[in-house]
């Protein structure tokens, strides 16, 4: 069980299972016998794909625990110095964190898990003070907005809540609270949220901009209520790195009871599924669609992935850099450590050099394509919440094509899917014999 209670946001399956149900198409058009995989071979793919999966897991911790300590440092002694440690701690921790989204969706341990870690986008004033007007919730007795740091009770939904003293099973409880997706109190986003402060500045230049003074100490404190603010802030990093350790646990070697003993007891084709399906699921219906297409379409900054930092372009980036890592069997590690091993590239190789040639000459090419989202932000100045503007052009342009370049590489997943002979891609309804 989870150490806390949570109302995870489960991955939608449906959309990825229909739209990677074009693989059995691709199969009959390639005109070849299927891949023949003893379980010993499989199984040593698998077995890697496991030891990325933790890899990337503690890599997820130790920055978080990075993190944690430079926002205690933030807490204790509040300076802009600080506040810009925790912020460049905070985007360390994305790195990792986001390459393992690819482990989602195939595997429910994962996809149960993830939402009080990653949920989005968040309503903000659930949390902490923000723009007057932009809050649906009771006012205070002070008449002061009401929210989960300016009062010690708020009614959410006709529910009274006693506030008093945060703790990580009260954040987790909070989580979701009601059943909406957008009450969210705890992860990455509201931590990220504690940090930044909201973004006012719509699809023009800059992220949010809390002042360090947030944090501080009697009159020197602004925004009202410094201490518990930093106090929900240490809080929901204790969760998270509570969190972080129950997944890490789970894709231990050698440990009778964990999610990679029953992995590993698996017929070789439905690990594979489970690696393929994560791969497309993320690529297409989550990446280029949740997180990019909807916004776009939509010209809203409110649903960029990272919204308070500015930082979405490598949320996006590394998210693919996740796909890529499993497909290929390669990982580098936040310590400068490659790890490499038996991949489904190499299966995919070693049927066809030419075809396995051309797909990964796609996943070469829709990891250019988010670079180029990377280079805007950071050598141009130009952030994912601007090229989403309406009336842009060329930065819709740009969004556009990384969007492109996604489907097509899903198309590649399908083919690589083909090649190895499996027909249902979703794990959760095929055959799980190999």
């Amino acid at each position: 069980m989870m150490p806390y209670s949570s109302r995870p946001i489960i991955g939608s399956l449906l959309l990825a299972s229909t739209l990677l149900a074009g693989c059995d198409s691709a199969e009959n058009t390639l005109n070849t016998e299927q891949v023949s995989v003893s379980a010993a071979k499989g199984g040593e793919i698998i077995t890697h794909y496991a030891d990325i999966a933790l890899a990337t897991y503690e890599d997820a911790l130790i920055t978080a625990k990075a993190l944690q300590q430079a926002s205690l440092e933030l807490v204790t002694t509040p300076s802009e110095d600080n506040l810009a440690q925790a912020q460049a701690a905070w985007k360390a921790a994305r790195v990792p964190y986001q390459q393992s989204e690819v482990f989602r969706f195939g595997n429910p341990v994962v996809d149960d898990w993830e939402g009080q870690l990653n949920a989005w986008p968040l309503d903000e004033g659930l949390i902490d003070y923000v723009q007057p007007g932009q809050y649906d919730y009771e006012m205070g007795n002070d008449g002061a907005l009401a929210n989960i740091i300016n009062t010690p009770e708020l009614t959410v939904s006709g529910e009274k809540l006693d506030l008093n003293n945060l703790t990580p099973q009260l954040l987790a409880d909070l989580n979701e609270l009601g059943g909406s997706e957008a009450n969210v109190a705890t992860g990455y986003h509201a931590v990220e949220f504690l940090l930044w402060g909201q973004d006012l500045n719509g699809t023009d230049s800059g992220a949010g901009n809390r002042p360090a003074s947030d944090f501080a100490k009697g009159k020197a404190c602004t925004g009202g209520n410094c201490e518990r603010r930093g106090q929900y802030l240490l809080t929901a990093l204790e969760l998270l790195i509570t969190d972080l350790e129950y997944m890490t646990g789970q894709w231990q070697p050698e440990v009778n009871d964990n999610y990679r003993s029953t992995l590993m007891a698996e017929p070789v084709k439905q690990g594979f599924r489970k690696m393929l399906f994560g791969m497309g699921s993320l690529s297409l219906g989550e990446l280029a669609g949740e997180r990019m297409k909807v916004a776009l379409e939509a010209n809203s900054p409110e649903d960029e992935h990272d919204c308070f930092s500015d930082n979405t372009h490598n949320s996006h980036f590394y998210n693919n850099l996740g796909i890529r890592n499993v497909y290929t069997g390669r990982y580098q590690r936040v310590n400068g450590e490659v790890m490499t091993g038996p991949s489904l590239a190499n299966l995919v190789a070693e049927k066809n050099q030419k075809q396995a040639l051309a797909i990964l000459t796609n996943f070469d090419k829709s990891q250019d394509a988010l670079q180029k989202l990377v280079d805007s932000a950071e050598k141009e100045g130009i952030f994912f919440d601007q090229l989403i503007a309406p009336g842009d052009k060329k930065g819709n342009d740009l969004v556009k094509s990384a969007i492109s370049s996604l489907v097509v590489q899903t198309s590649a997943i399908e083919e690589a899917a083909g090649l190895m002979g499996i027909q249902q891609l979703n794990p959760d309804t095929a055959d799980h014999q190999f």
